[in-house]
């Protein structure tokens, strides 16, 4: 019941299923829900809230349990929100295989840890996957789902029709990799951009405005391949405009950084300096980015409907 699990709670009561919140501690639990009641009111009063449901009703879907037994119980879809730590995660599954029968989606929401580490060696591996949010899920749709190598391709194909249902953008990833797709894309955007600030070549300011009034307006709503198509007269009128100018672009690029260090503490003081690194001022920034976030998903579903 912490961030990820109570934006996943909204998320499927405003998709109209009912949700049972499990956690070890009642008083997260009972924070959780006060936070979650908190949250649904105030998207319904900026008119942000999802779904067809009022607050009130989408609150009235949503129950709380310190019993995993009880929790699982008519269960046709379990999310997991744990720590990314491998040990408590496997663990959580472990219980629930004892107790689940054969019809529940057993899900993650680990970000980086992969099925095949995760689920091998359980007995309902078949109905096991990840289907790993953006943070938070409630204003960012993406959720990409991973299978394990034994995965039933029906866990696949229910879990992508019940992403698409509560109003999600499920992609489906075809077998795992290190890090999925978002966190390959963002850790290479974060490489170089690391670099180029390590090198002098940008201030770390001015490097993440070439991504949000720059990149970043594009990639709002189409992807880098799109953006290749369109720039040219197709992709392979693109390629054969770029091929050799990007290889030689793309060879310059130099080691993977420590993420440590000088560059370390020169991108801290930049970021600090813009947001100092103080809760009340860390939540409010954060509040602001949610905001727009939400903003920008009206205003894309406007579009889409236009």
């Amino acid at each position: 019941s912490g961030l990820i699990g109570r934006s996943w709670a909204m998320v499927f009561a405003a998709g109209g299923f009912k949700v049972k919140l499990y956690d070890i501690a009642q008083q997260q639990l009972t924070s959780a829900l006060e936070n979650i009641r908190k949250q649904v009111k105030e998207l319904e009063e900026s008119g942000f809230l999802k779904g067809d449901l009022s607050a009130e009703q989408q609150l009235a879907l949503i129950s709380i349990c310190t019993d995993l037994k009880a929790a699982v119980e008519g269960a046709t879809f379990i999310q997991e929100c744990t720590p990314e730590n491998l040990e408590l995660k496997k663990k959580i599954f472990g219980q629930l295989d004892l107790i689940v029968g054969d019809n529940v989606i057993l899900s993650s929401s680990t970000s980086c840890l992969l099925p095949s580490k995760l689920f091998t060696g359980l007995k309902h591996v078949r109905q096991c996957i990840v289907s790993h949010p953006v943070n938070p899920p409630y204003f960012v749709p993406l959720v990409e789902i991973v299978p394990h190598p034994e995965t039933d391709p029906s866990t696949t194909e229910r879990t992508y029709a019940l992403m698409k249902k509560i109003g999600q953008s499920p992609v489906k990833l075809n077998r795992e990799i290190e890090g999925f797709v978002l966190n390959r894309l963002q850790y290479a955007v974060i490489s170089e951009s690391w670099r180029l600030v390590g090198e002098g070549v940008i201030s770390p300011t001015d490097l993440d405005l070439v991504m949000s009034d720059g990149l970043g307006m594009r990639y709002a709503f189409i992807g880098p391949l799109e953006t290749m198509h369109l720039n040219a007269e197709g992709i392979s009128n693109y390629c054969e405009r770029y091929r050799e100018g990007m290889r030689l672009v793309l060879n310059t690029f130099g080691p993977v950084p420590e993420f440590s260090g000088e560059i370390e503490q020169k991108i801290s003081q930049a970021m600090s300096e813009k947001i100092p690194v103080v809760p009340k001022v860390l939540d409010a920034r954060r509040t602001w980015r949610d905001e727009c976030l939400t903003g920008l998903a009206k205003l894309k579903k406007q579009m889409k409907s236009d």
